[in-house]
């Protein structure tokens, strides 16, 4: 099955909802409750929020799709200095971004999609003037930190993510770009 990789645009707003609702769960630690993980969709991952995210010129969102246009994965990405206190101290290359979503559905998983996905990220992050570009990660998700550690990312640190009620911990991931 052929899958295309392009910028979201205002209108993708459900397709992309619908994926992240489906494939946020799969990448929480297993005491997360479904309480908890129905709580951080409603909050963060809506397509009311996904709207917000496509108008934010500091976000860039791509968009993953089968032949008959359906979303099959996506990636959310945001250029600049991180918010949180450990991420700053925790990164090493400066001007930075952040992949803060990177999923596929269950169904395309082995398909390339999410490696592609990762490889147009990169690329717009480095358009976007970063240098390196990080990402959090659950500590007990050994799929994810296998995948981006086969795309150049190391550990550099720990942060804490709330989902629910409770903080997680995260590993926080870098990798530097190629300068030109």
């Amino acid at each position: 099955m052929t899958v295309g990789i392009r910028p979201a645009r205002p209108g993708d707003e459900s397709g992309l909802a619908a994926v992240a609702a489906a494939t946020f769960p799969l990448a929480c630690p297993p005491h997360t409750t479904d309480e908890a993980k129905a709580q951080f969709i409603a909050a963060h991952l809506s397509a009311e929020r996904f709207a917000e995210y496509l108008a934010d010129p500091s976000r860039r969102i791509l968009i993953a799709e089968d032949a008959d246009g359906s979303a099959v994965g996506y990636t959310l990405l945001n250029v600049g200095e991180p918010a949180d206190e450990d991420v700053r101290a925790a990164i090493r290359v400066r001007p930075t971004a952040e992949l803060s979503k990177c999923y596929v559905l269950p169904g395309h998983h082995g398909e390339g999609v999410a490696g592609r996905l990762m490889a147009e990220s990169l690329r717009l992050a480095a358009e976007a003037g970063a240098a390196g570009v990080w990402l959090g990660v659950n500590e007990l998700n050994a799929r994810a930190q296998r995948f981006y550690g086969k795309h150049g990312f190391e550990r550099v640190g720990a942060k804490r993510f709330l989902v629910g009620d409770r903080l997680e911990d995260d590993w926080v991931m870098e990798r530097p770009l190629p300068t030109a």
